[in-house]
Parts: C-alpha cells; sequence; structure tokens
C-alpha cells in the first residue's frame, strides 16, 4: 500500500481491522478522468463505505526548505498564494478550475509540479453532492513549500 494512503489509515485505525483498496493514478490520463471515474463510485458512499483522497494539496518537494519545517505558518509566497486560491476554488465549489489545475497561475504550477499528490483531491471533490457541506482543516504551510490542508465533505 501507498505509503499516502497508509499513513493516513493507521491513525484512523491502528487495529487493521477494516478493508481498504487503494485507487491507483495512470499518469497517461488528465484529473478529469479521475473526476469522472470517482462520480461513478459515489454510490459507495451510501452504503457505509468511507472513501479517503491522501495527498498534498501542495507539495512542491524540490523547493522545501526543510531546515524550516518546524517554523509556525512558514512559506513561500508563492505557496499562500496557490493556497488562497485554492481553498477560495474548492469553498466556492469551483471544482473545474481545480480540475483544470494546469491552467492556473503560476503559483499553482508551483504547488503542483506532479499531479501524485494533487489527484486524490480530484478523486474526493467528485464523490460530494448537492446536501453536503465541505470545510477545511489543517490548512497550514510547512518547509516553504508543502501544505497538507484537509477537505471534510459531509
Amino acid at each position: 500500500m501507498d505509503n499516502g494512503a497508509w499513513s493516513v489509515i493507521m491513525q484512523l485505525y491502528p487495529n487493521a481491522d477494516v478493508p481498504v483498496i487503494q485507487l491507483s493514478i495512470d499518469y497517461t490520463k488528465p484529473a478529469q478522468y479521475y473526476f469522472e471515474l470517482a462520480k461513478k463510485l459515489s454510490a459507495l458512499r451510501y452504503k457505509g463505505i468511507l472513501i479517503v483522497g491522501s495527498g498534498n494539496i501542495i507539495h512542491n518537494l524540490r523547493l522545501a526548505d526543510f531546515p524550516n519545517i518546524g517554523k509556525e505558518n512558514y512559506g513561500f509566497d508563492w505557496a499562500f498564494e496557490a493556497r488562497k486560491e485554492i481553498n477560495s476554488l474548492l469553498l466556492d465549489g469551483n471544482y473545474q478550475s481545480l480540475i483544470d489545475y494546469h491552467k492556473q497561475s503560476k503559483a499553482l504550477q508551483l504547488a503542483i509540479p506532479t499531479p501524485d499528490h494533487y489527484l486524490p483531491l480530484i478523486y474526493t471533490l467528485a464523490l460530494q453532492d448537492k446536501t453536503d457541506s465541505l470545510t477545511l482543516f489543517n490548512d497550514k504551510i510547512v518547509a516553504g513549500s508543502l501544505s497538507m490542508t484537509s477537505v471534510k465533505i459531509d
């Protein structure tokens, strides 16, 4: 199991007493593909299945400033700009712009240099229905270029 799934699931279920199925990422597919696939899987929510998307909305390890990882609220200007832009799109329900992230600002290009940590967000957003609310938590930038901002849909 990928460390992104394992690291979250082990915190939620330390006794490993729930079955887990991990969805993979095909790098030849665009983000729209993952959104549509998750829409097809959304009925699983109503059958008692917990769906978790684990990644990082902002994840640029090449630019990470690890010596300052413990510094509170420390981030590069572009990371704060990307976080503000992404959070606004999330809270406004503008998912198409999030799907088309590669067409957005330079800040988003720096925040999402590869899609592997970002696409779980796209999977997750497709599961939301009209009656669900969306909230953000753990909304911090660390090491200058990483964010584990979390999205809860319920």
